[in-house]
């Protein structure tokens, strides 16, 4: 006799792409396992210059010497190998002030795409083809709070029936692939002789040559993950919603020997900030590379995410980021640090008195 057909025999029972097509509203946009949905037109209108900030605001105090020591104080503490005897009693000899600018462009996009889904059939509700489907971007989604990214899946409704696990061909099990069906498997102790040394019958197996396969407790078959031995699954368009702030910066070359990548870090004195469905291109300000870089990027922007995705907002904003590079002496020789951003941050590369921490 013939056993009993196994999952392999065959082919998968899940909706086929082309099912897709009779979909009212989802037609082409799944095939290949998941689909790429136009965002609709935008019904705001173009966007509109907006004035810059103003020349008084344009300044930042230089930080004090005790302020500069603080700081330098605590970056010190904040290092296990590092003395603090060069931030405690080194003398400072000069504070030059090297504060730059930083455009930031944020734009805060929504993407839809689409694709087969399924879980365990257990008498949730069937109702694909009651009535059509709401199109892909008629789902109601919970957006959160602007320029915070997110993701919601949303089971798309009038789109769920109920089909045989493709994977056990509705058996609710599959052959276990341990033992390959036989509920027992070679003893791993005697190698499937029986015995051990000479005449002595294999205590593991009692002589058998063969042991209970543990990972189907014998029964040769295990439960389908797939459907958790249900035997049916409930096949649905699964929508993913995913909203996404794409940002980027753009930092004036400050020219004072502190790296780029240490301002990533801090944060400065907000001196603009407009935010609009679609941002106009910062005018008028005095430093000419800000203006250009703003109007770089918005029209990247514009390239990158107007077509794909749905712009929900922008902003654009503009820091003054305080960098300090500060002088000192200490034990005769002259060394410097730098002290950057509101949170006064101190990067020194060379700090003259470290130690090896080693375990003897």
């Amino acid at each position: 006799m013939l056993g009993p057909p196994t999952a392999e025999s065959y082919g998968p029972s899940a909706p086929p792409a082309t099912m897709f097509d009779s979909m009212p509203g989802y037609e082409g946009t799944v095939a290949g396992g998941g689909g790429f949905l136009p965002p609709p037109m935008p019904a705001y209108p173009g966007p509109q210059p907006t004035p810059g900030p103003e020349q008084p605001n344009w300044n930042i105090p230089s930080i004090s010497e005790d302020t500069a020591r603080e700081a330098f104080m605590l970056f010190a503490s904040s290092k296990c190998c590092y003395s603090s005897a060069p931030a405690k009693d080194g003398v400072i000899t000069n504070m030059e002030a090297f504060n730059t600018y930083r455009y930031r462009l944020e734009t805060f996009t929504e993407s839809r795409s689409t694709e087969w889904s399924n879980e365990p059939y257990s008498g949730q509700t069937v109702d694909a083809y009651a009535q059509p489907p709401p199109g892909p971007w008629d789902i109601p989604a919970n957006l959160p709070s602007l320029f915070v990214e997110g993701r919601q899946c949303i089971k798309v409704p009038y789109t769920s029936s109920v089909k045989n696990c493709h994977s056990c061909v509705g058996m609710g099990r599959k052959p276990c692939k341990d033992c390959v069906g036989a509920g027992n498997k070679l003893c791993w102790v005697c190698n499937g002789s029986g015995f051990r040394i000479g005449d002595d019958r294999c205590y593991h197996c009692n002589g058998r040559g063969r042991e209970t396969c543990n990972d189907c407790n014998g029964q040769g078959s295990r439960m389908c993950e797939i459907c958790n031995g249900k035997q049916q699954l409930l096949v649905f368009i699964n929508l993913t919603v995913k909203w996404t702030n794409n940002t980027d910066d753009y930092v004036v070359e400050q020219r004072s020997g502190l790296q780029m990548e240490n301002l990533r870090e801090v944060s400065g004195k907000e001196l603009f900030k407009d935010s609009q469905p679609m941002v106009y291109p910062v005018m008028g300000f005095p430093d000419p590379t800000v203006v250009q870089a703003s109007q770089r990027l918005v029209s990247e922007h514009q390239g990158k995410y107007f077509k794909t995705s749905r712009v929900l907002r922008q902003r654009q904003t503009i820091e003054l980021i305080p960098v300090t590079k500060v002088t000192y002496t200490w034990k005769g020789e002259s060394h410097i640090y730098f002290v950057y951003g509101n949170e006064f941050k101190v990067s020194a590369d060379n700090y003259p008195a470290t130690c090896c921490c080693s375990v003897m």
